[in-house]
């Protein structure tokens, strides 16, 4: 199955086209809220529809638009955490926890839409989000797929320059408006070959700049899940951003940091493609200078 958002409403992507699912289930799912209120329910009626799609009238939103909790992973790639060695150190695969931050779930925008810089160090990241279906607390690494409604692709935008500020601001920084694309679709696990083995890159303006497999995680989905919901429950609808592979702009020599103009490809196998356009963000004086670095 295949959940997308189609101009704000939940709707299934099936042959090419959308099924409306408030109208294909006779009002039983009206909205995302009813949707991951009873994740279990709504699957198993998705996998007896056979509503006739109409075909898409215009661009996708979030396929998850309003996450109760957004949990992000730093450092989950060897390879990235090598990049980034002279910033963070050797890894340490015996810790109990990655890198944990999160992201203000106002941060979530579409697959298509524009992304907002507010500064001169905006940075990319493609990550494969997940999203729980089923609450999950203190759940095994063996259950965890089982509470897993979705995956995603995903851009984790980051201003490095105030991701960096003393002390580190990994929140704040990496949760400005529209610094959260997700879709194109929410694809269940059962949809791909193997989900734990999933192959991604991003391009900017069409130039390669990242390439990499979710196989390549420290810490895997289900390793993620177990540690988080040891932790703090899962909720129905929540997203995880499992971290991104090396390649990203801000760790090269000199930086290359995101312009207006600039255009975001992230692609994942088997969950589609997104395609963000980059513009400056609208004026904000309240915030001052020292967060324009």
């Amino acid at each position: 199955m295949k959940l997308a958002n189609s101009h704000g409403r939940p709707s299934l992507a099936r042959d090419g086209g959308y099924v409306d699912i408030e109208r294909a289930s006779g009002g039983r799912f009206s909205s995302f809220d009813d949707i991951f209120q009873d994740w279990t329910a709504f699957r198993d009626w998705a996998a007896t529809d056979r509503t006739a799609p109409t075909p898409s009238r215009g661009p996708l939103g979030p396929a998850v638009p309003r996450p109760r909790q957004i949990f992000g992973v730093g450092f989950n790639y060897a390879a990235h955490v090598t990049e980034a060695a002279a910033h963070i150190g050797k890894p340490n695969e015996s810790q109990p926890l990655p890198l944990t931050f999160t992201k203000f779930p106002s941060s979530i925008t579409g697959p298509t839409d524009d992304v907002e810089l507010p500064n001169d160090t905006g940075d990319y990241e493609i990550e494969l989000v997940v999203a729980i279906g089923t609450r999950a607390d203190r759940v095994s690494v063996e259950d965890a797929w089982s509470h897993v409604a979705g995956l995603a692709v995903g851009q984790d935008i980051s201003s490095r320059g105030v991701q960096f500020l003393g002390p580190e601001q990994h929140t704040v920084g990496k949760s400005f408006r529209t610094f959260a694309p997700i879709g194109p679709y929410l694809v269940t696990p059962d949809e791909l070959a193997d989900p734990t083995n999933l192959s991604m890159r991003c391009w900017i303006n069409g130039e390669l700049r990242q390439k990499s497999a979710s196989s390549e995680m420290i810490y895997s989905v289900a390793d993620l899940i177990a540690l988080l919901s040891a932790v703090t429950p899962l909720e129905a609808g929540d997203l995880i951003f499992t971290g991104t592979p090396e390649g990203v702009g801000g760790l090269e020599d000199p930086p290359r940091y995101l312009v207006a103009g600039d255009v975001i490809t992230s692609e994942i196998e088997g969950l589609g493609r997104m395609e963000n356009v980059c513009r400056t963000a609208a004026p904000a004086p309240d915030l001052g200078q020292r967060w324009h670095r």
